[in-house]
């Protein structure tokens, strides 16, 4: 690796800046001050700026409980971004595993390892996400069952030629229900419900496969241990 990219890599500086910095003497690797911006980096090299060692940094996997009012985005807004809640080296890298809207609260997976991601979220590995849903109208009586068997056989979603993946639906109280989705269609679970006539009012994802929340205070995240990672 390039040392101007080594070193983009590992502090908050652009290439231009580094360049600028190797220009100054800033920067020495193995002892040495090195000033050539090509100069490659080994695995084994020893590189500090303003004599502060660096180091790459690894790939990372995070769980977030988003509160409200918080976008699953990389672009800035009018409201705060999930990756702005959490303190990280480069923390701009890391990307939602399946977003969720402003107004859904709950687990959000975050990292900036691609191929993890994709086996969370393709719909082939069958990674089933739970959601908290707190319906307008009560559902009960046959047309809980319904709804049931609806959501089993998958529901042609409003501008969707396809069917839904098979959902399961089951019911905690008559207006809370509990659903489990193999996919991530675009605000999904507000669509099935009012494909049966109902409307979603309040919508929080409880868990991500193995991954739930557990006792993780909204707006707090953490860093996930290796088996969790190893567990997709």
């Amino acid at each position: 690796m390039r040392l101007d990219r080594f070193l983009s890599e590992t502090t908050e500086l652009t290439r231009s800046l580094a360049k600028k910095a190797l220009h100054r003497g800033e920067v020495s690797v193995d002892g040495e001050i090195v000033k050539n911006p090509a100069t490659q980096i080994g695995e084994a090299s020893r590189v500090t700026w303003n004599d502060v060692p660096l180091a790459l940094v690894g790939l990372r996997y995070v769980m977030l409980h988003k509160p409200m009012g918080v976008e699953c985005t990389a672009r800035r807004t009018l409201y705060p971004r999930a990756i702005d809640l959490i303190e990280l080296p480069k923390v701009e890298r890391l990307q939602p595993v399946g977003r969720l809207d402003v107004d859904t609260t709950g687990l959000v997976l975050l990292t900036d390892d691609g191929q993890w991601s994709h086996r969370v979220t393709s719909p082939k590995h069958r990674c089933g996400k739970v959601y908290r849903v707190t319906l307008a109208e009560p559902l009960e009586g046959d047309a809980l069952a319904h709804a049931i068997e609806a959501f089993a056989e998958g529901v042609v979603l409003d501008g969707e030629e396809t069917p839904t993946r098979p959902a399961e639906l089951a019911m905690r109280e008559p207006m809370v229900a509990e659903l489990t989705l193999y996919e991530g269609k675009y605000h999904q679970v507000k669509r099935m419900f009012a494909a049966i006539g109902n409307h979603v009012v309040a919508l929080h994802r409880e868990s991500i496969g193995p991954l739930a929340l557990g006792e993780l205070p909204e707006g707090e995240w953490r860093e996930l241990t290796a088996d969790e990672i190893a567990a997709f």
